[in-house]
């Protein structure tokens, strides 16, 4: 990109900025101190890059406008604002000298103006040390302070600024502001005071302005030097003996003027960029809105759903509760009356005392017959009486143990019922999942997932649509299927088709939540059925030189007692032993296909 075209398409930039294209509350909020909450006033560039007001930094470091620890030289500076900052107190300080951020060796707790050299940054959120000259060492944002002032004008475009020179009553709207008088005039006026022949007449002048800055930078670590090159490794600008024999001795610099050209084109390409991407962020700002307005739905639904679940929870412990207080109700009634009985009868025994000395009256009748005959009765009535004393026990148990609840297992799930303890997704293991004639699936959870109940498996067909699918692929290639619960990690599928592409994805459950699904992965099935058989010690098999296991589906190669004492005498040839073994199924016929 050529500088004609670079200025050009800078130049564009800048005037849609100024034609209010870009809405002047969105570069407002660009140009509030993070500190005060207040447009800039003399901002300063810290280390970090980020702006802050004068005065803040002042505050911030807790000065007072008469210590010597001052702020940025007079060239650098002119115009620093004089405010008078309250002293700190003495709880903060002793503060910050246990915190260390109290730099100056010699300050003592009597010490009136404790030197400060780290301040907060609001904008990183880290500590910046400011080193021992402190504020003297910021530059202040003059093109930041600009463009402030530009926004307060067009904020109070109602008000004009006047000239500085006419006299009341006649007094004139300013057209033009000096940069060197430091001072705005009207037209009649700046050519009285800057005549044509004269030096005045080489002054600078912009439009009218209250802020009035220098024309040149100046070096704030050596006085009178004006900066005229760039330090690519602290980002900022230095003067001819920053680099001679200062701090930036061993930095790269680069000149002011390409320094200039490189950052501008980087400015514009990025102004351009982001303006290029208007649509795209209306777009984002609109289905960040649908989010929102989701997320309120979502939340509204979960609320309500919440809200079921726990009155369903609520109906069935209130129905469980009457059912065991109407069956308590029923037992106690019920062992009331028995022994409300048994005491009506043993009651009876003593009232019916009488029946001992109507028995011995009985006892007195010399009448065989009729003694018999009043006798058998009496008997009957006096061996009841006598058993029931002989053989008493309470006709009801007064106590309710099988009543007694133990609600410790419920107490505990209902404690573990953890609403924000959704699992996490887990993770397929593609290194340990296989598929041959089934699937066999692998997964694995993060190292602090929380506890889960069982994993389910969902499988679905990816196979190749055909040029006209009948409804059943179409559905069946759509459709997840799900395993039973696996309560491992991991799980076999069965029934797969040979040949074909298969989806998998894993969810985890627990308390009755499950989680996302995992990521799905894809697998093909062979094109034809796997061959499977087992190894056979019928034939070739030498147990001294191979280690069969007992499924017959694993091999190992050993060394046997004879290889071992044959290592111990001199070979005098050479040889090479031959250990097979053969599987117990053969093939007849096929076709070798190297994949």
């Amino acid at each position: 990109m050529s500088d004609s075209e670079d200025m050009t398409e800078f130049a564009s930039i800048v005037e849609r900025i100024e034609r209010g294209e870009v809405p002047i509350k969105n570069i407002e909020r660009e140009l509030i101190c993070p500190i005060c909450k207040e447009l800039f006033t003399h901002p300063l560039i810290l280390p970090c890059q980020h702006s802050i007001c004068h005065k803040c930094v002042r505050e911030l470091l807790m000065l007072n406008p008469d210590d010597s620890f001052d702020a940025g030289s007079e060239c650098s500076l002119p115009g620093s604002p004089r405010s008078r900052v309250p002293s700190p107190s003495m709880e903060r300080l002793d503060r910050l000298v246990r915190s260390g951020s109290i730099s100056s060796p010699g300050w003592r707790r009597g010490s009136v103006t404790p030197r400060i050299t780290t301040i907060h940054c609001p904008g990183c959120q880290h500590d910046i040390d400011l080193g021992e000259r402190g504020i003297s060492m910021l530059f202040r944002n003059f093109t930041l302070e600009s463009i402030v002032e530009r926004y307060r004008q067009a904020a109070r475009a109602a008000v004009a600024i006047m000239c500085n020179i006419c006299k009341p009553p006649q007094v004139q709207e300013a057209t033009k502001s000096c940069m060197d008088c430091k001072a705005s005039y009207c037209n009649e006026c700046f050519k009285l005071h800057h005549p044509w022949g004269t030096p005045k007449a080489q002054h600078e002048y912009v439009g009218p302005t209250t802020n009035f800055r220098p024309k040149v930078l100046m070096c704030p670590e050596h006085e009178m030097e004006k900066v005229n090159m760039y330090c690519e490794v602290c980002r900022r600008p230095v003067c001819h003996l920053c680099k001679l024999g200062g701090s930036h001795a061993n930095h790269k610099v680069t000149s002011m003027s390409s320094a200039y050209k490189i950052l501008k084109e980087k400015l514009a390409k990025s102004i351009h960029f982001l303006i290029s991407k208007e649509d795209q962020v209306r777009t984002q700002i609109t289905d960040l809105e649908h989010l929102i307005n989701q997320t309120e739905e979502n939340g509204q639904l979960a609320e309500r759903e919440a809200n079921e679940h726990f009155e369903r929870l609520f109906e069935t412990l209130q129905e469980r509760k009457s059912e065991m207080l109407r069956s308590i109700e029923q037992s106690r009634n019920r062992r009331l009356n028995h022994l409300k009985g048994q005491v009506e009868e043993y009651q009876g025994m003593l009232e019916n005392s009488g029946l001992v000395g109507y028995a011995q009256e009985v006892l007195k009748e010399t009448d065989q017959s009729c003694f018999v005959q009043t006798a058998k009765q009496l008997h009957v009535r006096i061996q009841k009486a006598t058993e029931s004393l002989r053989t008493f026990h309470p006709a009801a148990d007064p106590c309710f143990d099988e009543f007694v609840l133990d609600t410790s297992k419920e107490e505990t799930l209902l404690k573990e019922m953890c609403f924000g303890g959704v699992p996490d997704p887990p993770l397929i293991d593609l290194s340990h999942s296989r598929v041959y004639n089934e699937a066999s699936i692998s997964w694995r959870l993060s190292d602090d997932h929380l506890p889960t109940d069982h994993h389910v498996v969902e499988y679905r067909r990816l196979g190749a649509p055909s040029p006209s699918p009948s409804q059943e692929d179409v559905d069946d290639s759509s459709v997840w299927r799900a395993t039973d619960r696996v309560y491992g990690p991991s799980a076999v599928v069965c029934d797969l088709e040979p040949n074909t592409l298969y989806a998998f994805r894993v969810r985890s459950c627990r308390n009755s939540m499950f989680s996302p699904y995992s990521p799905e992965v894809t697998l093909h099935t062979p094109p034809a059925p796997a061959f499977g058989f087992l190894f056979s010690d019928k034939c070739g098999f030498s147990a001294e030189r191979l280690a069969l296991n007992k499924r017959r589906d694993t091999v190992e190669s050993v060394a046997g007692m004879a290889f071992l004492l044959a290592a111990e005498r001199v070979q005098t040839g050479s040889y090479i032993g031959l250990d097979y073994i053969i599987g117990d199924t053969g093939i007849s016929q096929g076709r070798y296909v190297n994949n």
